[in-house]
């Protein structure tokens, strides 16, 4: 029968075994990682280059959260240009927590850290009565050259808006593993493993690296509230009207499926995954990722003042501030 662990910091013998063993992963940027009873992480960079810096929890689900949680941020550090070099990891536990629930979270943690090429380079891990599941909350570090920053405020008039693969692809994921048996009622199983997989689109690190090397002007991983959500923050912090036709928003058929059994909008689902550009000649920008397999659209237009409309043929309608997430409805 496996042990469960007692409220307070881990043990030395369960951090060794459970926490430092899995951690695999080396940059050279980092002088001093991840250890017992280290307070610190050391990192040095190169000349004429710069810290970005992203934090998040994972909150919405017990199910991957140690995917997600690095995902989510190494994708917030490409949305800047930069490249991602590593991060902190806090990890809450509930009272009585099996050991094995730890080691596997920090195994899911380190393959993705390994996948993108980054190191753990610290963190704080304990069990606490003062959550109810495992919560982890990852800030990210990543560099870039000066002068290089891509910010979500960079769009002007008359630049393309593109996105990367599809919509809800995170929420969909989400939904479909925790929702499992009230879908497997109304969906096929097929259908709904296959949603489950989502999470093999999350990492936007390959088409932001093609973005940058095109001259992209503003990038915004679609997260919270979705993609009307982030169409609204590129354009609030670019002062820019918007034009996007609602029909050419890529989005799946098993999103649209699962959105309907619980009826919740696609549009305003967490979509981490999907990535929001705006640039010159966004067509080229849209070749190129398909020439590196990655779905992409332009789907409307950055326009002079305030005005963010959506265009459905003949309806036209103004995007609004986001809304709290769709996926918040459900779980």
């Amino acid at each position: 029968m496996e042990k469960k662990m007692k409220v307070g910091k881990i043990p030395e013998a369960v951090l060794k075994r459970s926490v430092m063993k899995q951690i695999t992963g080396i940059r050279k940027e980092v002088l001093l990682g991840a250890g017992i009873g280290e307070d610190c992480g050391v990192l040095k960079l190169e000349e004429g280059e710069v810290f970005v810096v992203s934090t998040d929890p994972i909150t919405g689900t017990a199910h991957e959260i140690g995917r997600l949680a690095v995902h989510v941020t190494a994708n917030d550090l490409a949305s800047s240009g930069a490249e991602p070099i590593g991060i902190l990891l806090t990890i809450l536990l509930p009272d009585g927590t099996g050991e094995e629930v730890l080691k596997q979270l920090m195994k899911d943690v380190n393959i993705v850290c390994e996948q993108l090429h980054m190191q753990i380079v610290g963190g704080h891990t304990e069990v606490t009565s003062v959550v109810s599941q495992p919560l982890v909350s990852v800030t990210g570090i990543g560099k870039i050259k000066e002068g290089k920053l891509v910010t979500t405020g960079g769009a002007r008039p008359g630049m393309d808006i593109v996105v990367t693969k599809w919509i809800g692809l995170e929420g969909t994921a989400i939904i479909a593993r925790e929702k499992e048996k009230e879908l497997a009622g109304r969906l096929p199983l097929e259908y709904i493993r296959t949603a489950q997989e989502f999470l093999q689109y999350l990492s936007v690190l390959p088409e932001a690296r093609i973005a940058v090397e095109h001259g992209v002007y503003a990038m915004h991983d679609v997260t919270e509230g979705g993609i009307f959500g982030a169409l609204w923050e590129m354009a609030q912090a670019s002062g820019t009207g918007l034009s996007i036709d609602l029909r050419s928003i890529p989005v799946r058929q098993e999103t649209i499926e699962i959105c309907e059994c619980f009826q919740i909008n696609p549009y305003q689902l967490i979509s981490s995954g999907c990535m929001l550009m705006a640039a010159y000649y966004g067509h080229d920008l849209v070749k190129k990722l398909h020439q590196a397999g990655i779905e992409a659209v332009v789907i409307g237009k950055a326009t002079e003042g305030n005005d963010r409309v959506l265009c459905n043929g003949e309806e036209h309608r103004f995007l609004e501030p986001p809304k709290t997430d769709e996926l918040y409805k459900i779980i």
